[in-house]
């Protein structure tokens, strides 16, 4: 891939003051791509962390960056892409040529590139290798609610691409606030194995304690220490997905880490940059 010496690329993504594990993808994502050297300078901002998307602006040496491609790391487009990264990276559309003469591209999201559909299917086999896809049912897990509808579109439209691959048994699209409910996956299931894949960004909350109690794997793994149906504590989070497979009403299940900590987003944030519009 050919070298930009002129040209940063910037990573935006939530961030959270409650989740340490919330920036981490992000930030690994950088390193990754600041290691196979494609741009001058790779830096991230976020929305709830430092450095903030507004500091963001004067990250870049003007004399030596002409160019500054702008990634966001979400799912789909939604408030955050369309209102609140434009406004505080003061952003007049896709280009803005800044006074200090830097031209900054505004990229899609991550979550909208063709590679998801494939980085989705990748992670439902690294968690369940030998199990017949004829006999296994995907779940892809994201929030629901009007709060979050547009990443329940993204969900939806992954699922009927890799429902169309004909691949697996049943692929389905389920939430956790709104029906379909990942908590009837029971019911919504009919085949002996099933596989979970969250379509998050970032572990943290979701994905450590809300799931897995909304799937009922909690108390079957083990690893609860408190009362019935409660999550494990901080120290244990990552245990979650190290339990696979679960047996649940003599069905083995199998519960993957967040998409968005997959080591491909890096090939997504470069293919995303570089096919920015001119």
């Amino acid at each position: 891939m050919e070298y930009r010496p002129d040209a940063a690329l910037l990573i935006v993504a939530h961030g959270s003051t409650v989740n340490a594990d919330s920036s981490a993808p992000t930030l690994a994502h950088a390193a990754e791509i600041r290691r196979r050297k494609v741009f001058r300078d790779v830096e991230c901002a976020f929305w709830k962390e430092e450095p903030s998307l507004r500091d963001a602006i004067f990250l870049f040496d003007p004399e030596s960056i002409h160019q500054v491609y702008v990634v966001p790391n979400f799912i789909s487009e939604g408030y955050f892409t369309q209102t609140v990264v434009p406004r505080e990276l003061e952003l007049n559309g896709r280009i803005t040529k800044r006074s200090n003469g830097q031209i900054w591209k505004y990229c899609e999201p991550v979550g909208n590139h063709p590679m998801m559909t494939e980085l989705l299917l990748g992670r439902a086999r690294e968690i369940a290798p030998d199990i017949p896809e004829s006999d296994t049912t995907l779940l892809i897990v994201a929030h629901g609610t009007d709060l979050n509808e547009n990443s329940a579109v993204a969900a939806k439209r992954e699922a009927e691409k890799i429902r169309a691959l004909a691949k697996y048994a049943a692929v389905l699209n389920v939430y956790m606030e709104e029906p379909p409910l990942v908590s009837d996956w029971r019911k919504l299931t009919k085949t002996c194995n099933a596989v979970v894949v969250p379509f998050f960004i970032s572990d943290g909350l979701h994905s450590y304690e809300d799931i897995p109690v909304l799937l009922g794997i909690v108390v079957a793994a083990g690893v609860d220490r408190g009362r019935p149906g409660s999550a494990p504590p901080a120290a244990g989070r990552g245990e979650i997905f190290r339990h696979n497979p679960y047996t649940i009403d003599n069905r083995l299940l199998f519960y993957a880490p967040s998409i968005g900590t997959d080591p491909g987003f890096a090939d997504v944030i470069i293919e995303q940059a570089l096919n920015a519009k001119s």
